[in-house]
């Protein structure tokens, strides 16, 4: 039997089986939640005072930074970079510099 998929880079694979948006969506928010974290030992702020700075509760801030829960809106990342006084930098890069 021959693998179809010698050769091929992993993004391909993703993008053969239909997964490859989902996939990434989930490692982008992995790496949100955990800057996230890293911040707020940084400030030295707790989970408590976060959500009260976001004016959101504790389960709502759970899910924020809780990398397995992909749903996450741009008003949430706004709310959490103001309360740890940072700010939101989005950037979009060229697919082909990814796959090279």
């Amino acid at each position: 039997m021959k693998n179809e998929y010698i050769g091929s880079s992993f993004d391909d694979f993703l993008r053969e089986e239909g997964v490859f948006e989902e996939a990434e969506a989930a490692a982008i928010k992995k790496v949100v939640a955990c800057m996230i974290e890293q911040s707020m030992q940084e400030g030295h702020v707790s989970k408590s005072e976060m959500a009260r700075r976001m004016g959101t509760s504790r389960t709502q801030l759970d899910r924020l930074l809780d990398p397995a829960y992909p749903s996450v809106t741009l008003t949430t990342l706004a709310k959490a970079a103001s309360a740890l006084g940072k700010k939101i930098s989005i950037s979009f890069g060229d697919m082909s510099a990814v796959n090279a």
